[in-house]
């Protein structure tokens, strides 16, 4: 039980540097030319996810269904 509960945990880590990282990208790419703006770090893209996800309900840390 708590080896599953372990790599629930891993995987939701991994997934949410993953989401970092692609918003990031996303961001670069895109704002930077439109706006003529300056690139994020990823630390910043994974502060603006969790932001997001506070304003926006998504943020179910507290809400893992095992």
């Amino acid at each position: 039980m708590a080896t599953s509960i372990f790599g629930i945990v891993i995987i939701w880590i991994g997934l949410l540097f993953l989401f970092s990282a692609l918003l990031m990208w996303l961001w670069n790419i895109t704002i930077t030319r439109i706006f003529g703006i300056r690139e994020i770090t990823f630390w910043e893209a994974f502060r603006l996810i969790i932001i997001a996800g506070i304003l926006f309900g998504s943020f179910s840390i507290f809400k893992i269904n095992l």
